[in-house]
């Protein structure tokens, strides 16, 4: 197979960026696509060349399949890098590129809709004997049958939307009296999202940890995987802090989960990068969740802890090539935690809060990383999903890193909207999660959106009576009472971290 030559990135922000710097390590040239929102953003700026693809809804641009593979033609890209997001599991889009004699830096379209069905999923994994939570094995609409079902699994249940993912047509359910209004919810907001209003149940594994294992296969048959992410601090199902190894995770469990996840990979006969999720009990039992064909949004945790770089290793599958090493070569390395910087109000339960980065000054320091696709006196677009950047910190002890990541919150400078921020020391500092004594409910278990704002006071008061004595002791003035002067005092809550 060719050497690939140009790369049209399928995708907008910080994982457009991330894939065109690896790209052009490679020598290879890039082309952006952009919507009317992001005319002046950072990827169209950086890349070789860009193309307009439509108005600010991804309806109309970024999910256009036509517009994109029109730009990779007009343009001669000879590869689509798909992000993660957007189109990046459509197994329409990747065939649409393969027609097209454009290579999909992803897996075949074959696999990507095997995985896809998440009951397909299970039936293909079940012949690796992997682990699976106890439940359907065919999707459901009908709302007795389903009823039925839940009662010989047993309650609690967990109802699932069958086509997609993201918290979506999910429901916890505790008991038999909440099933009817709890399946009537799954099945609508299923329909909504994924134009299909099946569903299956599970089990619902009380105290679940989210342990996922990243895979990575060739066109030669040959799959590894490079290790667990641990992304149990999530809000609405949705992840929020992740690390990579898992801090619960022995040796001898590892090998085990390791070993399931290659045998998922193979039942697809899937090559490039991929993550199989598990869902960890409180007695270390793993089961088989679903298979993300793409590339997640925390894999930089993966590639700091094993040193590799994930995209090139993408190009290079798309290529042709064969994985450069077997599993015995590969090693785990020191800690990393990652946050995700959100657009949010943690105090309003996580909604979006649209508006202009008036200042926006990132951290810096050894085994300090930030993936994001802004600068200071941008907008956040209001059409697209509000994470601003990704915070990565890296040590040789996971105690450090958390260390090290605290240090990089309290410096991460952003004014003119809320962020995860606040939330994000919030989960550092807490005993659960130094202590590893964690699951999927610590948000509900521990955070009172009240705590950043008595934390946030509480170190504003400890600075300033820090300051107010160094001040007088440097014979400097400082104002009635040990306060600070108002210019200080401001400067101090600009870089507190809670906005």
């Amino acid at each position: 197979m060719p050497k690939i030559k140009k790369i049209l990135i399928a995708n907008r922000g910080e994982i457009a960026l991330r894939v065109m710097r690896s790209a052009r390590e490679l020598g290879i040239k890039t082309v952006a696509v952009y919507s009317e929102a992001d005319r002046s953003a950072l990827h169209v700026r950086y890349a070789d060349e860009s193309v307009f693809i439509g108005p600010p809804p991804s309806s109309e641009s970024y999910l256009r399949m036509d517009k994109i593979i029109a730009a990779a033609k007009q343009t001669g890209a000879d590869a689509i890098h798909p992000g993660y997001g957007f189109l990046s599991e459509n197994e329409d889009f990747a065939q649409l590129a393969e027609d097209a004699g454009i290579i999909f830096i992803g897996p075949s379209a074959k696999a990507i809709e095997l995985m896809g069905s998440k009951l397909a999923a299970k039936a293909a994994v079940a012949k690796f004997n992997v682990p699976l939570v106890p439940g359907t094995a065919e999707p459901i609409s009908d709302i007795n049958k389903a009823k039925k079902i839940a009662a010989e699994v047993g309650y609690p249940i967990l109802i699932k939307a069958s086509a997609g993912g993201g918290g979506k047509g999910m429901r916890v359910v505790e008991k038999e009296s909440e099933f009817d209004e709890q399946m009537e919810r799954a099945t609508s907001e299923a329909k909504s999202a994924f134009g299909d209003g099946s569903v299956f149940i599970e089990k619902y594994i009380t105290k679940p940890r989210h342990i996922e294992f990243q895979v990575f296969g060739d066109q030669q048959g040959n799959v590894v995987h490079l290790f667990e992410r641990e992304c149990s601090i999530q809000r609405r199902h949705q992840k929020v802090v992740e690390e990579a190894p898992s801090s619960v995770l022995t040796p001898e469990k590892r090998k085990l989960m390791g070993e399931a996840a290659i045998n998922v990979a193979k039942a697809a006969n899937y090559y490039g990068a991929g993550t199989v999720e598990f869902i960890l009990d409180d007695h270390l039992n793993f089961y088989f969740l679903e298979m993300n064909t793409r590339l997640q949004v925390e894999h930089p945790v993966t590639e700091m802890v094993t040193g590799l770089d994930l995209v090139k290793l993408q190009i290079k599958v798309a290529e042709g090539e064969s994985l450069p090493f077997k599993q015995e070569d590969l090693t785990l390395n020191g800690h990393a935690v990652e946050i995700r910087v959100y657009a949010e109000d943690p105090a309003n339960n996580f909604l979006p809060d649209i508006g202009r980065l008036q200042t926006y000054n990132r951290p810096q320091g050894i085994g300090i990383r930030v993936d994001d696709g802004f600068e200071q006196g941008m907008d956040i677009p209001f059409y697209y999903d509000p994470m601003i950047a990704k915070l990565i910190c890296y040590a040789d002890t996971r105690e450090n890193a958390i260390e090290k990541m605290i240090r990089a919150i309290r410096e991460y400078d952003i004014t003119g909207l809320e962020t995860t921020l606040g939330f994000c020391l919030f989960v550092m500092q807490h005993e659960a999660f130094r202590s590893g004594n964690f699951d999927t409910r610590f948000v509900e278990n521990y955070f009172k959106p009240a705590v950043l704002q008595q934390s946030a006071v509480a170190e504003e008061e400890q600075l300033a009576a820090a300051l107010a004595v160094m001040i007088q002791q440097q014979e400097k003035v400082a104002a009635p009472g040990g306060v600070l002067a108002d210019g200080q005092q401001s400067k101090w809550k600009k870089n507190r971290l809670a906005n």
